[in-house]
């Protein structure tokens, strides 16, 4: 089966995450300088992307995104020195994984710009978006609104005291 866009309309959901340096800097020189990008996108702050874990990335696909990609300082240029070179090794390893279950690779991609690249941030959303339409929906998507809900599960919430986790200080 071909899961390539067959909808028009197709307006793919697309996560973000990026760091709390170059960034969000970038985001916030998009904003000041008023450089318009796709409104499909969902931002998730990090303080670093060296912590953006698999994780996270998956369950964005878990969670319906069409796409995920990361903004992080250039390499060299990381605010917690070598941050956004973990963060792109965990990035690859994620991509292998998306491939693994099925998805394409292409739908999670990775970004290095400074804090005073508008207009490559705005670029970076631009190219995803371009990306995703031509790839069509996330395919997970399609099979987890299959479902019956009805079906699933009850969350069962039970309210007991665990008791204290913290550090004592007697």
């Amino acid at each position: 089966m071909d899961n390539r866009r067959s909808d028009d309309n197709f307006e793919p959901q697309i996560t973000a995450f990026y760091c709390i340096y170059c960034g969000f800097m970038a985001a916030d020189t998009a904003g000041a300088m008023r450089v318009q990008y796709p409104a499909n996108v969902k931002f998730v702050r990090l303080p670093c992307t060296g912590k953006t874990d698999i994780r996270y990335v998956l369950e964005a696909f878990e969670q319906g995104a069409d796409g995920v990609y990361v903004v992080a300082c250039p390499i060299g240029n990381c605010h917690h020195v070598r941050g956004n070179e973990r963060g792109r090794a965990r990035v690859q390893r994620a991509r292998e994984i998306v491939e693994e279950i099925g998805l394409e690779g292409e739908r999670l991609g990775m970004f290095f710009m400074s804090g005073s690249q508008a207009q490559a941030f705005a670029a970076a959303a631009h190219t995803m978006t371009e990306r995703i339409r031509k790839l069509g929906p996330n395919p997970l998507k399609a099979s987890s609104n299959g479902h019956d809900q009805s079906q699933a599960p009850e969350l069962i919430i039970i309210d007991e005291d665990v008791g204290f986790r913290g550090r004592r200080l007697d």
